[in-house]
């Protein structure tokens, strides 16, 4: 891809001025969370909510359990977010067992509710381990579950990129053009697998777009709050995690309140990047906390609209 003016000066003024410096915080800002298991959980997730609102985030997904395992919960905090708040509210949807009347009930049901926005994923088995099966009647995989949400309503529709590739597949082009199939039937973003290096980004950008893939592409961020998990979460993904990462985190064990300040700090300094490299969109994993997605939002200059106080997390 080639490398614009405005691209230029803009990694010029990164390396010139202080990090986040002068930042106009012109970026889009979208959040995943997860539906709440207990009561707790529930007021954990919607004190994030509530303190992420006012940064004016295009929409905020929640994730949907393999095999539907999580159906009433998810739709019970998505048409919750539509209800209460001014944000978009977009519901993950797979196709782990489910039919397609199945998937068509549940899609019914968000349509009705106010929800007009589905991130649509094949979804991963059930079982850990065990390779995807269809089930008889339903959707093969992503490419055609879109098709299918787009003969029901006009849904907005998200769906999944891996910039390293999915672990399942054969090779880096036969996910880029699997990729391109979604995009072909209708999605209108790709939200990507976490990574830890801007050039993973970058590098897969050009793929996508050298294979005519002219939609948005918008990185997903995983902020590094327990390094021990990342490295499971990484592994089972397939994603690469850089040598330098281990020997920053070492150490922080047991000190929360500085594990969180190094957190924010890695992954404000991976958003400057890929914003100095042209990206304006950002989608966060938030793990339902809002911290750290508050902290670098603010980083690269988004304002709240009203301040909130954000609290750290132990």
């Amino acid at each position: 891809m080639s490398i614009s003016v405005a691209q230029l000066e803009e990694a010029r003024r990164a390396l010139d001025a202080p990090l986040y410096a002068d930042l106009s915080g012109d970026f889009d800002l979208s959040f995943e969370f997860f539906p709440p298991k207990t009561e707790k959980m529930e007021e954990t997730l919607w004190g994030a909510i509530r303190t992420l609102e006012p940064l004016a985030p295009r929409f905020v997904s929640v994730t949907y359990g393999a095999g539907g395992s999580t159906r009433e919960r998810t739709h019970a905090t998505v048409e919750r977010v539509a209800r209460e708040t001014g944000i978009q509210a977009a519901a993950h949807l797979t196709c782990v067992a489910a039919s397609k009347a199945d998937i068509a009930e549940v899609a019914e049901e968000y349509w009705n509710a106010g929800v007009r926005h589905i991130v649509a994923l094949r979804g991963d088995p059930q079982v850990a381990g065990t390779k995807f099966e269809a089930h008889p009647e339903g959707y093969a995989g992503a490419a055609e579950l879109v098709e299918g949400l787009l003969k029901l309503h006009p849904f907005e529709i998200s769906v999944a990129a891996y910039p390293e590739a999915h672990p399942e597949a054969i090779s880096q082009q036969a996910d880029i053009d699997h990729l391109k199939r979604k995009m072909d039937a209708g999605a209108n973003r790709a939200i990507t697998q976490f990574f830890h290096s801007p050039d993973t980004f970058f590098r897969f950008r050009d793929r996508a777009v050298a294979a005519g893939i002219t939609t948005e592409i918008v990185p997903g961020i995983m902020p590094v709050s327990n390094f021990a998990g990342m490295k499971r979460m990484s592994a089972m993904c397939g994603t690469d995690i850089p040598a330098w990462m281990g020997h920053i985190f070492e150490g922080l064990d047991d000190h929360p309140a500085a594990r969180q300040l190094v957190a924010a700090t890695v992954a404000a300094e991976l958003c400057r990047k890929l914003y100095a490299g042209g990206v304006r969109q950002f989608h966060f994993y938030t793990l339902n906390r809002a911290e750290l997605a508050f902290a670098i939002s603010h980083l690269l200059g988004k304002r709240a609209a009203v301040a909130k106080p954000v609290e750290a997390a132990a």
